[in-house]
């Protein structure tokens, strides 16, 4: 599987998040706490929105607790959002085109978990796609068919929906074709302006997520915390694990919901596969 953050708020450089925290990105990289393998060393990525409407991408295959290029990167560059993604492969190739996030126009995508059976399902999957989506495929994991058949059931209009539309699109085809628990997720996606996150499995035993609490509660409960003192009150974060034991800090999002960060305000609400309005071409 894999670990993943989503970050919103107040401009940090990319080092804050991925390497400065006792439990960040890059010490999960090695020594995932909650994942369901302790390495995640098949590559990473990292998006982020800058200057530009279209976010930047930086992947690589090494291990991100290896990878020189990621340090200089972190050490400078900072956003005011930002994807972050390790990879722990579920069989596809350790090449750069199956590192998260994965990008189209404004939009960024990165996922946790399996679309189980995935060489079974596949076809069916591929031929759901919108074909003028389909030449944008660019690897072979099962996460990047996922973001385009979400495309395709329309994430750029309503997100919620179209994941909705996409996981129920992919039980039917496991169940079909014989596999008993078709997907196991935990999702983020955003436009550069909103963030929508899911937690969702076929079985109904998902992988982690959890949510930071309001920035203002933690800093009245810790007013000389040196970090959260630089932070405005809309910074929010979406993560496979917390990145650190500051009690508080951290709440668990239940099984089955979507959380959406818009500014300082988020929102949780029950998530179910809900069948297509009309059948995917």
């Amino acid at each position: 599987m894999c670990r993943w953050l989503a970050y919103s708020g107040s401009p940090v450089r990319l080092d804050d998040l991925l390497y400065k925290p006792t439990n960040s990105l890059v010490m999960q990289s090695k020594h995932s706490r909650l994942g369901a393998e302790t390495t995640n060393g098949d590559g990473f990525g990292v998006g982020w929105y800058g200057t530009q409407p279209i976010p930047g991408l930086f992947h690589s295959t090494e291990p991100a607790w290896h990878d020189r290029n990621l340090r200089e990167l972190a050490a400078q560059a900072s956003a005011r959002r930002i994807f972050a993604h390790i990879r722990a492969t579920t069989g596809t190739a350790i090449q750069q085109t199956n590192c998260h996030p994965f990008r189209h126009g404004k939009w960024l995508w990165m996922h946790n978990g399996v679309l189980a059976d995935f060489s079974k399902v596949k076809r069916d999957l591929a031929m759901a796609v919108e074909p003028s989506l389909y030449p944008e495929i660019e690897g072979s994991t099962d996460s990047e068919m996922f973001f385009y058949l979400a495309l395709t059931f329309g994430l750029e209009h309503d997100p919620r929906a179209a994941v909705a539309e996409a996981v129920a699109f992919i039980e039917d085809a496991g169940r079909e074709h014989g596999v008993e628990h078709p997907i196991q997720m935990t999702v983020a996606t955003t436009d550069g302006d909103t963030t929508w996150a899911f937690r969702y499995s076929s079985e109904g035993n998902s992988r982690s997520l959890f949510v930071s609490s309001d920035i203002d509660t933690l800093q009245a409960q810790y007013p000389d915390h040196p970090v959260l003192s630089n932070l405005s009150d809309d910074t929010r974060l979406v993560v496979s694990e917390p990145l650190g034991d500051l009690h508080g800090a951290w709440q668990e999002v239940p099984e089955a919901t979507c959380v959406v960060v818009h500014g300082g305000e988020q929102e949780l609400y029950p998530f179910a596969p809900s069948a297509p309005i009309a059948t995917a071409v």
